[in-house]
């Protein structure tokens, strides 16, 4: 089972780090979308989520995690080949084009959600996982990282026409190609890499596990029973909710960054090294992360994760011209830990026989949070331009505004999940968390 931990790392490397990032939110736009319709294509991507999210971590759990895996991959190949080839010209028909990518990436991100996690945690063995398994994350971050930065670079140097017809000189080619070429490459890119993630996934091997599963109960029994088990764990459940409030509203400008890029003056061509420098960060936080957990309480490292996400986007809503990008720093420090955290503090609370529902949870968690500020933000959006801000691409002022309404949503998510943590759950946290290196006692 030991190759199956490089495997796993090389597949999320592909499966994550895709070339159209670095100008997600313009890639569309220059498809002929709105920003409208960019909120609205982010919501549907979190309900395919929502609905695949949970099933598949438990078919993962009866059928196999390697299965998923597998399905997961060839989803990717499929979602990209669709918006690679769609002709441009008739913009109903490139919208459906992106809402079927949309749904496709959503099933593709549910079924590697959990079952990927879920087979390398358990190629590991048992009295190693707990030791072990915070190396791994290190590693596992660390390279992403620095293939995040490639895919960044290389992302928006393909975008930019003007610098792909200076490298064709370069090189001595009489070719010139316009914008509406080089709008594909990106994505073609990125069909590249889903085709060799679907061919490494097929070397991965399934770990001999007991399920543990009553074969008379179906697999929505065993979500029920699963589902229950969270909602009477409140340490668990408090975890996921962590997840859920701080995910949600930094994966909204995530997913904008490109328009905010825009928005404070970078020219795009500088997007891709704003991405890599983003990237960058995570060489340097997983080892912090790792002698975090090690070291300091959960408390402390949550706390951690809540001062740097308020003040990236407190930063953010500032929008200083040039000198903005640097609040991204503070969203990259915050969302690499929050990922770190969450995976090792829950994986050390699930058994093998739930593990790839229990994290299809977490996904589930994460994707409704997202898709409700999604149409949140997508609200605010439609309230700002009926008040008449302008929204063109020389003058988005309907962005600009709405970058100041985030730091308020979060702490109105922030503030439910304090009152369900002192609560219900700020006693259940066990010992090793309060305190590590000691043993649970809860």
């Amino acid at each position: 089972m030991d190759r199956n931990i490089p495997l796993f790392i090389v597949f999320r490397l592909l499966f994550n780090a895709r070339f159209y990032y670095p100008i997600f939110a313009v890639i569309q736009l220059d498809y002929g979308l709105t920003m409208s319709q960019f909120a609205l294509l982010n919501a549907i991507w979190a309900v395919s989520i929502v609905l695949l999210e949970v099933p598949s971590g438990a078919l993962a759990d009866r059928i196999g995690r390697k299965r998923m895996v597998v399905l997961a991959a060839a989803l990717m190949v499929v979602e990209m080949a669709v918006i690679a080839f769609v002709p441009f010209g008739n913009v109903t028909l490139i919208f459906w084009a992106w809402v079927i990518n949309r749904v496709l990436s959503g099933a593709a991100e549910a079924a590697a959600s959990g079952a990927d996690e879920a087979l390398a945690y358990d190629s590991i063995p048992e009295e190693e996982q707990k030791a072990r398994w915070p190396k791994v994350l290190s590693r596992l971050m660390t390279l992403s990282s620095m293939a995040f930065i490639v895919a960044m670079l290389v992302g928006s140097a393909v975008y930019d026409p003007n610098l792909v017809n200076k490298a064709l000189t370069w090189i001595g080619s009489e070719l010139s190609v316009e914008k509406e070429t080089v709008i594909r490459f990106p994505i073609y890119l990125t069909l590249i890499t889903g085709i060799a993630a679907l061919i490494v996934s097929l070397f991965m091997k399934e770990p001999k596990t007991d399920s543990g599963h009553d074969e008379s109960c179906s697999m929505w029994g065993d979500i029920l029973e699963v589902g229950k088990w969270i909602l009477k764990n409140p340490f668990v459940y408090a975890l996921i909710l962590a997840a859920l409030v701080h995910d949600s509203v930094v994966r909204i400008f995530l997913t904008t960054a490109s328009e905010y890029y825009r928005l404070i003056d970078i020219p795009v061509v500088w997007f891709g090294v704003i991405g890599a420098a983003f990237a960058g960060l995570g060489i340097f936080t997983p080892k912090i992360a790792e002698w975090l957990v090690l070291n300091r309480s959960i408390r402390t490292n949550y706390l951690l994760v809540t001062v740097f996400t308020i003040l990236g986007l407190f930063g953010i809503s500032l929008a200083i011209p040039h000198w903005g990008v640097a609040m991204v720093v503070f969203f990259g420090i915050s969302y690499g830990f929050l990922n770190f955290f969450g995976s090792h503090y829950l994986n050390a609370e699930v058994d093998s026989k739930r593990r790839a529902t229990v994290l299809s949870f977490r996904g589930l968690a994460l994707n409704l949070g997202f898709g409700a500020v999604s149409l949140i933000y997508g609200g605010i959006l439609r309230y700002l331009r009926n008040e008449g801000y302008a929204e063109t691409e020389e003058n988005n002022e309907v962005f600009r505004q709405s970058l100041h309404w985030l730091p308020w949503v979060f702490f109105v998510f922030f503030a439910c999940f304090l009152a369900y943590y002192f609560l219900r759950a700020h006693r259940k946290v066990p010992d090793e968390h309060i305190k590590p290196g000691t043993e649970s006692s809860s």
